[in-house]
């Protein structure tokens, strides 16, 4: 029988601005395709930051970990048309058990909001 799980988080853009400038944290929070994909947001960096962030903490909470593997095992890529796609990676990965991942992000109004559902076999 398949389980359904749902996760979901908001993340205030305002918090994430400072954050920016931090290479330590956007090193160890966001891989390396998650990097230059920000590097790419000029003055839409801040949102992206957040929705990223969001994205991420809304996959742990549908796998039902917390953050108790590297962030980095979460990647927030972009498909085709710029939707959300998530790639899970070593502990992420193995937490899964080969579920099923999507992710959705929106901003407003001064908040990026994540969901994220994952259907496991």
């Amino acid at each position: 029988m398949s389980e359904l799980r749902t996760g979901i988080d908001l993340c205030e853009i305002a918090r994430m601005a400072p954050l920016l400038e931090n290479a330590h944290f956007l090193e160890r929070v966001l891989t390396e395709g998650e990097r230059a994909y920000l590097a790419g947001k000029g003055k839409g960096a801040a949102q992206t930051l957040a929705g990223l962030w969001a994205a991420k903490e809304a996959v742990l909470k549908a796998l039902g970990t917390g953050i108790r593997f590297p962030m980095t095992d979460v990647e927030i890529l972009h498909g085709e048309d710029g939707e959300p796609v998530c790639a899970l990676h070593g502990e992420a990965l193995a937490a899964s058990g080969g579920a099923a991942v999507s992710v959705s992000v929106t901003h407003e109004a001064g908040v990026a909001a994540a969901v994220c559902v994952i259907l496991r076999p």
